[in-house]
């Protein structure tokens, strides 16, 4: 009984003290475990949430590509795009230029100059500027007041750096009006080139910067997006571009400035935009891509050299050559003498039907496949003329 008893007191006296740890000590110890954490959240959560926006940023972007399925859509920082644009900015600057024009006007009323300006962008450390060719050369005009007067080529172009008070005088070292695109120089070392990207892999959305001088104001930015790629467009002198279109705003002035991604990189040469009532935000670039060889022919050549065949046609459609009883394809209306189609054997009123093998419909077709080659090199030619089909080799040559 003895023994029973003492161990009865034993774990009543056990029990107690499991007691007073539960309902005193456990509480008290859990409070400041908890004030701790609520403490070290405080001065962590701003931390977490950029360790969160980090981690999403990471996992949302490979390459450049973006996973549409893994997109946070509600952890938006507006500090990171401000500090892009600023970096971006900062990169840039140095590497655009202002550009004033002087031309001379004839008209029935005398002679008279005007001024234009536009933009151009730092291609080396010594002088080189790549530029619209409608910057520096007036081209032909379309419009019915040009029987009226008359406008010289550039008499005069002035550069301006960026953060430089001096104007230079530029030397306008080539152009072309198929690119519209031209190289001039100007007498200094030392500039900060601007860093060239890659066109070919801009994507629609994509956050995109336009700078330039827009109405003479010098080192001027805007900011949007790319609307969409390889855009054909038609000009009113009926050129026909491929090009990069965005809604960052792109005025008079802007014209050889540059479109720049988040990496301060060329993508694009600001060119032109649509006007009028009830337009808004179409703004275009010449893809910094398709400009490598152009660029590099204006500087060594002064010239961009383009094979030539020297015909003129029109498209025979499925009307017409029922009508004419003759085939699709391509009608040539004229022949140049002397030129690479003459001495083949090509004649007015043969129908061009295929270009080394591949059909073509319109002189487009014909000078897209001609394009792809240089001067000197041969292309085959199926003619069909008097119900026969006849195969010609034409040897390229210069465009003159």
């Amino acid at each position: 009984m003895e023994e029973e008893n003492k161990f009865k007191n034993v774990n009543i006296k056990n029990y107690n003290k499991t007691g007073i740890f539960k309902s005193i000590i456990i509480p008290f110890i859990s409070g400041i475990i908890g004030a701790s954490l609520v403490i070290g959240a405080v001065f962590e959560i701003p931390k977490l949430r950029e360790s969160i926006l980090e981690s999403n940023y990471n996992e949302t972007t490979n390459n450049g590509i973006v996973d549409s399925s893994k997109i946070n859509t509600t952890a938006i920082s507006l500090q990171g795009y401000s500090e892009t644009s600023m970096g971006v900015a900062e990169k840039i600057l140095p590497s655009i230029v202002g550009i004033e024009i002087e031309y001379k006007v004839s008209s029935f009323f005398g002679n008279s100059t005007a001024k234009a300006t536009g933009s151009g962008i730092i291609i080396s450390e010594d002088g080189y500027i790549l530029t619209n060719n409608h910057v520096v050369s007036t081209g032909a005009s379309t419009s019915s007041s040009s029987m009226y007067y008359q406008v010289s080529d550039a008499v005069s172009v002035k550069v301006k750096l960026y953060n430089d008070e001096t104007v230079y005088d530029a030397e306008i070292i080539g152009k072309d009006d198929e690119t519209d695109l031209a190289v001039i120089k100007i007498d200094k070392t030392g500039l900060t080139a601007a860093e060239l990207g890659d066109s070919n892999s801009v994507k629609v959305g994509e956050f995109v910067m336009a700078v330039g001088n827009p109405l003479g104001l010098s080192s001027s930015i805007s900011a949007g997006i790319i609307s969409a790629v390889n855009r054909e467009i038609t000009t009113e002198d009926n050129e026909k571009y491929i090009v990069i279109q965005t809604d960052a705003a792109i005025n008079s002035g802007n014209s050889g400035g540059a479109l720049v991604n988040t990496q301060g990189k060329v993508i694009g040469i600001n060119t032109l935009k649509l006007s009028g009532d009830g337009v808004e935000g179409l703004g275009f670039a010449i893809p910094i891509s398709s400009t490598t060889d152009v660029v590099k022919q204006l500087m060594e050549y002064n010239k961009v050299i383009r094979p030539y065949i020297g015909i003129s046609g029109t498209t025979v459609t499925e009307d017409m050559a029922k009508k004419y009883k003759v085939v699709e394809g391509v009608l040539v209306q004229e022949v140049e003498d002397f030129t690479a189609a003459q001495k083949a054997g090509i004649k007015a009123g043969d129908v061009i039907t295929e270009v080394n093998d591949q059909e073509v419909d319109s002189v487009d077709d014909i000078n897209e496949i001609k394009n792809k080659y240089k001067v000197g090199d041969k292309i085959k030619i199926k003619l069909y003329r008097d119900d026969n089909y006849i195969d010609v080799e034409v040897t390229l040559q210069e465009k003159p």
